[in-house]
């Protein structure tokens, strides 16, 4: 067997164990918490499973518990007889609730908060890993620097493609630019103003997209008003701009144009004709407009500023011979910075899903195909990858589920609230009935999702592209969907 190929397979291998390992796991600390929560208080547990329908293998405790893996690893339930029935989800329960002791309101409330609880706790003690490990960060992404502004944007309008004036070109930011907040709301690195831009709901006179970018330039603070486009394949807010960094010179090619201009590895270029470089992307497009020519580059070397002569090239998208040097630095944020990130992108992703005014909606989030991707593909690129994300899902498992929304815990948490409230607990056909109509309607929204995530997966791939929810009767939670992140 070719060593290439054998290489391949046992990265697949090690790719899709680590899915299973951290995507299951977090579905398995779920269901562990509510285990945990109703043996400790005493409620009858019946059955544990992760995934839904048939089992696959299964097998009974000593306690008495059925523990079983099923065919839908959409997410995994408790059965809990003692709260509720909903057998259309979970199977039905040997056991006769009419004959069982009811359950004290405190304990259904410490029940259902439990898997949420241990979602969040397994993201902090994830985080702890980071925070020690280290998380990798390009420079690109550390700031918030503006170091290239697109002249335009291209967009679909009427089934064909139309080039436009970018929003970014349009109101004049320039390189160097740095942005301090937008629409009010501090940024501090470039994933930040990203999420900020496509999360945004501001809007103009006319209905169009806006936002006010507060940037910083030649030391004074200014607001910039901005008419963001709808663009990209998942149609988001983008005004056209990429990160800035510093270029430094990692390689020459030899007899190269940059060669014959005296270049070495090391240098920072400054400025190519007068103008500020700050980003790869920005100065291949200021040598691709006039390949003709010779090119003015000012440089840095240690310590002192030259002006070298760049000679005429070749071709329009030629680099010139120059190999930049891309830094990665480890940074150490504390697990309790991690959580909170984590929880502040995840409400602001929802509230963008239910403001009117947001051009967000159930098509730019991934469902469980978009998840298992995406954990595959963190996978591929290292074990950190996976373990930040991993902490982005179990994040958003604990807030869905805790949305007042029936068949989720937030939803088990309202109705034993009305109950209490109410003097007695609601009728069960009532409870029945309204948690396998959501049922139905979360599933049938994972499935649209997932036909956006299989689209999304197969635009990636060309070549011109480099469960069922929670109810009274058991604890049962889907994955949550996670936002997309593209360039602004």
């Amino acid at each position: 067997m070719p060593t290439d190929l054998l290489n391949s397979i046992l990265s697949n291998v090690w790719s899709i164990f680590l899915v299973v390992l951290f995507f299951g796991g977090s579905i398995f600390v779920h269901e562990l918490g509510h285990f945990l929560a109703a043996r400790r208080r005493g409620v009858i547990v019946e059955r544990f499973s992760i995934g839904f329908g048939p089992a696959i293998f299964g097998w009974r405790g000593r306690d008495g518990v059925k523990y079983q893996l099923s065919w839908f690893p959409l997410g995994g339930y408790v059965l809990l007889p003692q709260l509720a029935d909903l057998g259309a989800i979970e199977g039905e329960s040997a056991a006769d609730a009419a004959k069982l002791p009811p359950i004290d309101y405190a304990s259904k409330m410490i029940v259902f908060l439990a898997g949420a609880t241990c979602n969040v706790l397994f993201a902090f003690a994830l985080a702890c890993i980071i925070w020690i490990a280290g998380q990798p960060e390009a420079d690109e992404l550390a700031h918030t620097l503006i170091g290239g502004v697109n002249p335009t944007l291209e967009l679909v309008e009427g089934g064909r493609t139309v080039t436009v004036t970018s929003p970014a070109a349009a109101a004049g930011l320039q390189v160097g630019d740095e942005v301090r907040a937008i629409d009010g709301r501090p940024v501090t690195n470039w994933t930040d103003l990203t999420q900020t831009v496509i999360a945004g709901s501001g809007r103009g006179e006319n209905g169009e997209p806006r936002s006010v970018f507060t940037i910083v330039r030649n030391g004074r603070t200014r607001e910039v008003v901005l008419y963001p486009k709808i663009s990209g394949d998942d149609q988001m807010r983008r005004v056209g701009i990429s990160p800035g960094y510093a270029l430094v010179v990692h390689r020459i090619v030899p007899h190269s144009a940059a060669a014959k201009a005296g270049l070495r590895p090391g240098d920072r270029l400054l400025t190519c004709n007068g103008a500020p470089e700050l980003n790869v992307g920005a100065f291949a497009e200021a040598l691709g407009t006039a390949p003709g020519r010779p090119a003015a580059l000012k440089i840095e070397r240690a310590g002192q500023t030259l002006t070298l002569t760049l000679p005429p090239r070749e071709g329009r998208n030629e680099n010139a011979g120059i190999e930049f040097l891309f830094a990665v630095h480890l940074i150490h944020p504390s697990p309790f910075a991690q959580v909170a990130d984590q929880v502040g992108m995840t409400f602001r992703t929802l509230w963008a899903l239910i403001n009117p005014r947001s051009d967000i909606g159930l098509s730019k989030m991934s469902g469980p195909v978009g998840i298992v991707h995406i954990f595959h593909e963190a996978a591929e690129a290292g074990i950190r990858p996976i373990i930040l994300f991993t902490i982005l899902v179990n994040v958003n498992l604990a807030i869905f589920n805790l949305l007042p929304i029936p068949v989720l815990d937030g939803g088990q948490m309202l109705f034993a609230t009305i109950g209490r409230l109410r003097g007695r607990s609601l009728p069960v056909n009532f409870v029945m009935a309204t948690q396998t109509g959501f049922a139905v309607l979360i599933l049938g929204v994972m499935l649209y999702l997932s036909g956006f995530d299989v689209m999304r997966w197969y635009r990636e791939g060309q070549p011109s592209r480099a469960a069922a929810p929670a109810t009274p009767a058991a604890t049962a939670e889907p994955p949550a969907a996670a936002p997309g992140a593209v360039q602004p």
